[in-house]
């Protein structure tokens, strides 16, 4: 195990909790800033799907989809927007929670917006099957309220507040075609004092049918008189960045494409957050899709012009920006030190790291986030309807990190003798997925290779079988990726001779999102004393 240095050790008092005070980490395989005042996209290289950003004083908060997993709703905090640290989940567990104790792949929270209003900030998201949820807070770095429902119905989704300086407040959304039978149009309503409840079921300001289809994401702004819907358009893909402006809020609104990739490599630039500085500078962050990397996140300068915004840099269409890769990082009026959302965790804490999210509402039976210094995964009973790994809760999951990485962790599987084919192990979890595991059955423990294609709907794991092993011995397992998200698993037995398992395996994305990191420790019956796997430490570090 790695210990902390005890010169770098401080105790501090978080939620009653004595924990400790670390240097700010900083990822070893992909950082943004360039250490020279110049920063490089994406300032976040993983999976932070549909982000949206504020600032409020000298501090800026970033929030971003989550769909199915648990906790929900990430919050990262920036002092520049460029250095990004996870602060709190503002949503512990999925609702409702009946619904996701089970996997729900692509449901849950669709594209949040974050505000700050009277000293509070407020997250709205919504939720395709049940509408429009908010939770708040007075502090984002620790618990936000139980949420409302603000606006029920099938098919709501990517609201945004807006209050109005004449004491009316608005609520922006768009429609899921999937579940309302209408896309591509975005729609205003009225929400009432408390910004907990709408007072009417909206009215579409904008058809997008004809020059903007799927028009969606809106982010709600005012500015010299004018009132500004932010909302990508044209799909994930190969989208745009529309902005319309009225300067009534019902319209007619007036259309402006504010960047597009035009002779970029960014691939769909669009879905944000329009954010200014201290010093007066404006700033765009959006994502790209990258397939089985996710929606990574880049940030854009942006000016205004004629009351119109020019996001990323004019190229060949004037008023229309383009996206950067390198860029001088904001003028925040101070420096800050380099910082990245954690990857690797050694488990010494008595809390799991917030870089981990379970695929499912999580149980007070799944696991210990450091026993001795290892994390124990208790083996869960896999449900009726078990086909492959796509249909355990109990997967525990981070984003891919980069778009070259390795990732190693140490674990045994001990397993309760009465039991037969207990199993944990380490996946890249995507609909196409691969693993290296442990089964105990028959009295031995042997090592499995595994993969499965399309696995969201008929998919069945093929298994190869790679080593017998001792009982309650470590083992050590490797994936490593490649660009393009080509994947090679590898084992050891004494953490420095790796052997090759199986062809490369290409990671594909899951129901929007990216490919995952996945460990996991599960049973087929029922018993009343599980096995446990062990995970001595999580890695990730540059390929080598």
């Amino acid at each position: 195990m790695n210990k902390f240095s005890i010169l770098s050790l401080a105790f501090v008092l978080s939620s009653g909790l004595a924990a400790f005070a670390q240097s700010p980490y900083v990822s070893s395989v992909w950082v943004a800033d360039l250490g020279d005042g110049r920063y490089q996209n994406p300032i976040l290289h993983a999976d932070y799907s549909d982000p949206d950003a504020i600032r409020v004083g000298d501090d800026f908060y970033m929030t971003a989809s989550s769909f199915n997993h648990a906790p929900g709703l990430p919050v990262l905090h920036s002092k520049d927007l460029v250095n990004w640290k996870i602060v709190s989940h503002a949503l512990p567990r999925q609702i409702p929670e009946d619904v996701f104790r089970a996997v729900q792949h692509g449901n849950g929270v669709w594209a949040p917006a974050i505000r700050y209003h009277e000293n509070e900030f407020y997250i709205y998201w919504g939720d395709p099957d049940f509408g429009i949820y908010m939770v708040k807070t007075e502090n984002p770095s620790g618990d936000w309220s139980e949420p409302v429902l603000v606006f029920e119905g099938k098919g709501l989704i990517d609201p945004c507040p807006f209050w109005d300086e004449d004491g009316n407040n608005y609520l922006s959304f768009a429609y899921a075609g999937s579940r309302a039978g209408l896309k591509s149009v975005v729609a205003i309503a009225r929400l009432n004092a408390t910004g907990s409840k709408v007072l009417d079921r909206g009215v579409i300001v904008y058809d997008g049918h004809e020059d903007d289809p799927t028009i969606e994401g809106t982010k709600m702004h005012k500015r010299n008189g004018y009132y500004y819907l932010f909302a990508p358009a044209g799909g994930v893909a190969t989208g745009w960045q529309l902005v319309l402006r009225s300067k009534n809020i019902y319209g007619p609104y007036e259309r402006h494409v504010a960047m597009h990739q035009g002779s970029a490599a960014t691939n769909g630039p669009h879905q944000g957050a329009w954010i200014d500085t201290q010093t007066g500078e404006d700033w765009f962050i959006h994502f790209q899709d990258k397939d089985a990397y996710g929606r990574i996140v880049h940030l854009q300068p942006m000016k205004w012009v004629n009351d119109w915004p020019v996001i990323g840099v004019e190229n060949d269409i004037k008023g229309t920006g383009e996206p950067v890769l390198t860029y001088k990082k904001p003028n925040v009026g101070k420096t800050h030190p380099v910082e990245t959302p954690a990857e690797s965790d050694e488990f010494d804490t008595p809390l799991l790291g917030k870089q981990w999210q379970w695929q499912a509402n999580p149980d007070g039976t799944w696991l210990m986030p450091s026993k001795h210094g290892h994390l124990t995964l208790y083996t869960q009973q896999v449900p009726e309807t078990y086909k492959n790994l796509l249909d355990i809760s109990n997967v525990l999951t981070q984003k891919f990190p980069a778009e070259e990485f390795m990732a190693t962790t140490k674990m045994r599987l001990i397993g309760n003798e009465k039991v037969e084919n207990e199993r944990a192990g380490f996946a890249v979890v995507g609909e196409d997925y691969s693993q290296l595991y442990v089964k105990q059955g028959k009295g031995k423990q042997t090592l499995h290779y595994a993969r499965c294609e399309k696995g969201l709907t008929s998919g069945k794991e093929s298994v190869t079988d790679v080593i017998d092993l001792q009982e309650g011995d470590y083992i050590y397992l490797r994936v490593k990726v490649n660009k393009g998200a080509i994947c090679q698993w590898s084992y050891s037995l004494d953490g420095k001779k790796y052997t090759s398992v199986g062809e490369a395996f290409t990671a594909q994305p899951g129901k929007w999102i990216g490919a995952t990191l996945g460990l996991y420790a599960i049973r087929d019956n029922n018993i009343n004393d599980s096995g446990y796997a062990e995970f001595d430490w999580f890695r990730v570090e540059p390929l080598k």
